[in-house]
């Protein structure tokens, strides 16, 4: 019998005016990790939608083999008798139910067609230790973080005996404690025999946990690289993404930095939820015009509160503290109030905050500032669209039209309407936090352009990032956040991620 456990040949699917996949051939080892990798839109979803049934048999060409056998599956439940099982990014638990309820979700344990209770809350507590998530069975799925989310999910996959287990960009929401625990659970696993396929933008992960890498570009394989005997770098990956090699990560740039365009002093916030607990306390920092300053901390330091709270006070209660703009302190109670003085804030989670998904891109890119094109009270539909129109251009947002639904963008499309919307706002400071979370390598060095060509146009920009090497590559100064306290401004100058890590784990004295 064959080592590969899974073998697609000349795999083809089209839609409508768009060839997605072309004569793509994929081989998986029994017993593997086999990463994915590709930009946004190369076809690395689409080609696990095809061998998991999303897309059945005879809705594209080529054919599958799964441990020896034709593999022709008409739809998700025909690929996971086989033992194929799916995790999409867009995690599929019901947040009303149990743990245990969304574990069997479909594949209850009944008799006579009625639920074993005690059966069920046992075997989702085998499970969870299997998968190493301490919590009841009973507890609600709304109740726990998302890193126990994409637990349950595994031990989901686990109980319908999984043999081969795709997940599509596991840790895109994870912090950085959650991906650990993953990746070591996917070891485990495979030491176990599951054979996993794992699609990834985060490099760094990819090759500290795959046995082979698969490259995707424009729906076609560009090559499939093996860790043990190939020799394997970040750039290489990346050259085979993109097409070209990229010298340098980030674009170039000279600052010139002028002067100081926010200020913020003896800041502190309450947590809404956590009476007396202070998530933001004593913090100062400053943004010059033409600067771009980093804010850096681990997982509850407390940077997306800060930006939030400085936001309008868009988050937190009983805040206290400093605001000054271009050296005049100013008061800022509501969102409406910070946009009025020039300040942006473009959230984390575009999905949910930064973006309205089922409207097109012109409503989106002046949902921030519709006053701006209002004439007596009316919204001009003529110079909406002309506004839109010119962003797309002018940051390259890839649709063919400002009237393309936002939803059916990929996630650096979608970040690019994110930026345009604030900046149309006319903000001279702009807030970004996580502007390149689960956006591929490609998107991130348009969004690294962007954010330069913002600056080399005077405004100040406050970045938030949990990836340091980001920080390191694309800021001129960077604050340090533990415990919701700054604990240090470094210049880029002496900035390494050992220095950054030291401060961003520095305890504060009582």
């Amino acid at each position: 019998m064959s080592d590969d456990i899974l073998r697609m040949r000349a795999i083809t699917k089209t839609f409508p005016g768009v060839r997605a996949l072309h004569d793509v051939n994929l081989s998986v080892r029994r017993g593997e990790i086999h990463a994915i990798c590709g930009e946004n839109g190369a076809g690395k979803s689409t080609l696990m939608k095809v061998l998991s049934g999303v897309y059945p048999h005879g809705s594209y060409d080529g054919e599958i083999t799964f441990d020896g056998e034709p593999g022709r599956f008409s739809d998700i439940r025909d690929s996971e008798r086989r033992g194929i099982v799916i995790i999409h990014q867009e995690l599929a638990l019901c947040p009303q139910l149990s743990i245990a309820e969304n574990i069997f979700l479909g594949n209850e344990r009944a008799k006579r067609g009625i639920v074993d209770w005690n059966r069920t809350n046992h075997e989702a507590a085998r499970l969870l230790d299997r998968v190493g998530l301490r919590e009841n069975p009973v507890t609600m799925v709304a109740d726990i973080g998302v890193g126990k989310q994409q637990l349950v999910e595994i031990a989901k996959a686990l109980a319908k005996e999984v043999r081969l287990l795709i997940l599509d960009e596991p840790t895109a929401a994870l912090n950085d404690e959650d991906s650990a625990h993953l990746l070591d659970l996917l070891r485990g696993l495979r030491a176990e025999g599951v054979t996993c396929v794992i699609i990834s933008h985060k490099l760094n992960e990819v090759a500290s946990i795959a046995d082979s890498i698969t490259i995707l570009r424009d729906g076609r394989l560009i090559e499939t690289l093996d860790l043990a005997a190939d020799e394997v770098t970040e750039d290489r990956i990346i050259s085979g993404m993109v097409g070209r090699d990229l010298e340098h990560r980030f674009p170039a740039r000279v600052p010139e930095i002028g002067p100081e365009a926010l200020r913020i002093e003896d800041w502190t916030v309450h947590s809404p939820v956590q009476r007396g607990r202070a998530v933001v306390a004593g913090a100062t920092l400053s943004v010059c015009r033409g600067e771009i300053v980093g804010l850096a901390g681990l997982m509850g330091a407390g940077r997306t509160e800060l930006a939030m709270s400085v936001f309008g006070r868009a988050y937190g209660t009983d805040i206290s503290g400093r605001i000054y703009r271009d050296s005049r302190e100013v008061e800022i109670r509501t969102v409406r109030d910070a946009i009025r003085h020039g300040i942006a804030y473009a959230t984390e989670d575009r999905k949910r905050y930064g973006l309205n998904l089922i409207e097109d891109i012109k409503r989106n890119v002046s949902a921030a500032d519709l006053s701006r094109l209002a004439r007596r009270g009316w919204v001009d539909d003529n110079e909406e669209y002309r506004v839109a129109e010119q962003y797309r251009r002018d940051l390259g947002i890839k649709a063919p039209s400002v009237l393309s639904v936002t939803g059916k963008l990929s996630g650096g499309n979608q970040q690019k309407v994110v930026l345009s919307k604030w900046i149309f706002t006319d903000a001279d400071v702009l807030i970004l936090d996580e502007p390149t979370r689960g956006i591929d390598v490609g998107a991130k060095y348009e969004i690294y352009s962007i954010i330069n060509r913002l600056a080399g146009a005077g405004k100040a920009l406050l970045v938030i990032s949990s990836e340091l090497p980001e920080l390191l590559g694309l800021c001129d100064r960077i604050y340090t956040l533990s415990a919701g306290r700054v604990t240090g401004e470094v210049t880029r100058a002496d900035a390494t991620q050992e220095r950054l890590m030291q401060l961003m784990t520095k305890e504060q004295p009582r």
